[in-house]
């Protein structure tokens, strides 16, 4: 079959906050080296606006993706730059996830104005986040911490901390790398303490699955070995309904063709120990990768209901 002539002239939708607009400016330079012609579509989604409530209680991550799926829907737009940990793990039909880039950092970062790492926290110190997965994981490593609840774009929880709202908080290390702001870290969490979010320091790109000569624009892109992890981080989620509603952790690693996948579910309120699973297999493909993930989900979902919890599988998986 022939190929598609490479388009000349691509629109990238994206949300308009300090990090998303540097990840495009990033997509589009690429782009840009290999002769297109790239603008940017800056928009404001839902998950923008709305910053007086958890994710989990609004309509969760897919708050931040629809705008722009209206946008390559309504032929505005040919692809839409995300930060894959905010992209559902079930994408609506006619879209697909046409690229993965080479991941940043995956971990999660201590920032504090002024306490080195989480040991350093006095009992009762106030730590912000909204994860419910950093919840659950704080709440493993220091019980005795008062976890809040922090919204907004990445300047704006910066700003929380600094007026003495938090005496810590939780964000990815990719993002505060990539706004060149690496010195707000205080300290990383190692994966085997904090472990990430499925797809965290990773850029997904999104298209019309009818795009074809898209997707052979954005092919260059892709990273074979961060999309093979990935892969099989987002099948655990989307196995279990992962969603914004439930405290769970994937990440994965690779060396040569071995995967190695660990999962871990907790609970927010600290009534439960966390649960851990994992899983390594030879794979060969994204197939691969995603049964991995598949059986590591099995895996972890029996051992919370041997922990005497129950995995609550949303009704439409991956949608948040």
């Amino acid at each position: 079959m022939n190929q598609p002539p490479l388009p000349t002239k691509l629109t990238i939708a994206t949300r308009e906050s300090r990090l998303a607009l540097w990840q495009a400016e990033h997509v589009k330079a690429l782009l840009e080296q290999r002769g297109h012609q790239v603008t940017l579509l800056g928009m404001t989604t839902q998950g923008d606006q709305i910053l007086d409530r958890s994710l989990s209680k609004v309509g969760g991550k897919g708050l931040f993706v629809k705008e722009l799926e209206v946008a390559l829907e309504e032929g505005r737009a040919d692809l839409a730059v995300h930060s894959l940990k905010d992209v559902p793990m079930d994408l609506p039909e006619g879209f697909c996830l046409a690229c993965v880039m080479e991941r940043e950092d995956p971990r999660d970062a201590f920032v504090s104005s002024r306490y080195e790492n989480l040991a350093a926290l006095p009992p009762g110190a106030v730590v912000g986040t909204s994860s419910l997965r950093r919840v659950a994981l704080l709440r493993a490593l220091r019980a005795d911490l008062k976890i809040e609840p922090l919204r907004g774009n990445l300047d704006t929880r910066l700003r929380k901390l600094d007026e003495g709202q938090y005496d810590a908080i939780v964000l990815a290390a990719a993002g505060l790398k990539r706004l060149g702001l690496q010195d707000r870290i205080r300290a990383v969490f190692e994966p085997r303490q904090m472990l990430p979010s499925a797809g965290q320091g990773a850029l997904g790109i999104e298209i019309r699955s009818a795009r074809h000569d898209v997707a052979l624009a954005l092919a260059p892109l892709a990273h074979t070995g961060t999309w093979w992890r990935v892969a099989a981080e987002r099948a655990v989620s989307r196995a279990l309904g992962g969603s914004c509603s439930m405290p769970l952790a994937a990440y994965a690693t690779l060396s040569g063709d071995r995967l190695q996948i660990e999962a871990a579910w907790g609970d927010p309120e600290g009534h439960m120990p966390l649960v851990r699973a994992q899983a390594s297999a030879v794979v060969q493909d994204i197939d691969g990768a995603t049964t991995l993930g598949e059986q590591v989900a099995a895996r972890l979902k029996a051992g919370v209901e041997r922990a005497g919890a129950t995995l609550v599988v949303d009704a439409a998986p991956g949608k948040s």
